[in-house]
């Protein structure tokens, strides 16, 4: 039986939430991640009332929504206000609400790649025309948040390795008991109180040791120190801790910068991007001419000002976005970069065919149906 959790389960192949920002409400929103598919997914930016009703028409399953259908905590949920009216409603009908938002565009592959496809002039779906990174790389957080250092004799390094081990560290990707030894010698002079297990007490001992390290999450930190202490032969084992800094992807994360194969006009990124879009007009914030030469572009989907910093610090010729105020616009131009802005949902909307295709490679046997209703709410007369 393909049920909710299936579907959650193929979304997180194309998009895992690890990416999502922070602040962001994603996964499943409304509904039972055990109960069956019995009709169509449908795909939409944002889950109005009018798409909820097209769902129920449809017979539908379950929606997924880019825009996270709650946002703020609901403090009530009845009839008053139409985002309670589409939770309230989609709970009662069961209709199953998945929100991917920061996640999709953050992941390689994702919205945010499908714009710069776009703006690169690829004529290749999947391809972009030129180097892309993420603006804001994304840093994982995995097991190798810790790293544990001790000395041991060389004789029992390998029993305190797998001891640490036992406890949690040494994990890196599907490797276990991943540990670095170097020899050398190691020195102490114990005190009157001191009962030292190699040596005499008042006297400067030398003798060789290992020194073993092993990454570590910090959750298992506190009983890896205890195993340490515990199995460690010496009296007062010598622990240095040392924090590590989460590891980057440069191809996933918050926004793009695109080094282009081939510049093109400020004029002509804005021609080409109407046209990946499919709509008559874009607003251009102009540092210099429509003319000018960009080759280093920044993009960002949807609303682009909290990227915005970064986007400057780049230095790039242009930054690509669907919505920023006025204030920040000023800013961009003034700093020398120019800025294109499309609309927020439209430079997010003309990604779902393609998410509706991922799906059917992820989980066949299910009908995916991009929403006819989903459109801009502002109309350009």
């Amino acid at each position: 039986m393909t049920t909710i959790l299936s579907l959650m389960q193929a979304m997180e192949r194309i998009a895992p939430l690890r990416y999502a920002e922070a602040w962001d409400r994603v996964g499943l929103l409304v509904g039972d991640s055990a109960a069956a598919i019995t009709g169509p997914v449908v795909l939409t930016i944002d889950l109005t009332e009018r798409v909820l009703q097209e769902a129920l028409s449809l017979r539908a399953a379950a929606v997924i929504a880019y825009h996270p259908v709650i946002w703020e905590p609901l403090k009530r949920l009845s009839t008053e206000t139409a985002q309670q009216r589409v939770v309230l409603r989609a709970a009662r009908e069961g209709i199953a609400v998945y929100c991917p938002h920061t996640a999709l565009d953050a992941v390689p592959g994702g919205i945010t790649d499908w714009l710069c496809e776009g703006l690169s002039g690829s004529t290749e779906p999947g391809k972009i025309a030129g180097d892309c990174r993420a603006l804001v790389p994304h840093a994982s957080v995995t097991a190798q948040q810790m790293k544990i250092v001790t000395f041991v004799p060389r004789e029992g390094a390998d029993a305190m390795r797998d001891a640490l081990a036992s406890a949690g560290a040494g994990l890196i990707g599907e490797y276990s008991l991943c540990a670095f030894m170097a020899d050398g010698i190691g020195t102490f002079l114990g005190g009157e109180a001191s009962n030292p297990v190699t040596g005499k007490k008042g006297v400067v001992e030398r003798l060789m040791e290992t020194r073993l390290e092993m990454v570590c999450s910090a959750a298992a930190l506190p009983i890896a120190i205890e195993t340490l202490r515990r199995f460690h032969p010496y009296e007062t084992p010598a622990i240095d801790l040392y924090s590590l800094t989460p590891i980057p992807d440069r191809h996933a994360g918050a926004g793009r910068r695109i080094q282009l194969d081939e510049p093109v006009t400020l004029g002509g990124l804005a021609d080409r991007l109407k046209r990946f879009l499919g709509c008559s007009c874009v607003q251009v914030g102009a540092a210099g001419t429509m003319d000018d030469v960009a080759s280093r572009v920044g993009v960002c989907p949807g609303s682009g000002s909290s990227l915005l910093a970064a986007a400057r610090a780049d230095r790039l010729d242009v930054y690509v976005t669907g919505e920023m105020s006025h204030h920040d616009t000023l800013a961009a131009v003034a700093s020398g970069m120019s800025v294109i802005v499309a609309g927020h949902t439209n430079t997010e909307r003309g990604y779902l065919p393609r998410l509706a295709k991922r799906l059917e490679v992820e989980l066949s046997g299910v009908t995916y149906r991009v929403s006819d209703v989903d459109v801009d709410p502002v109309v350009t007369m």
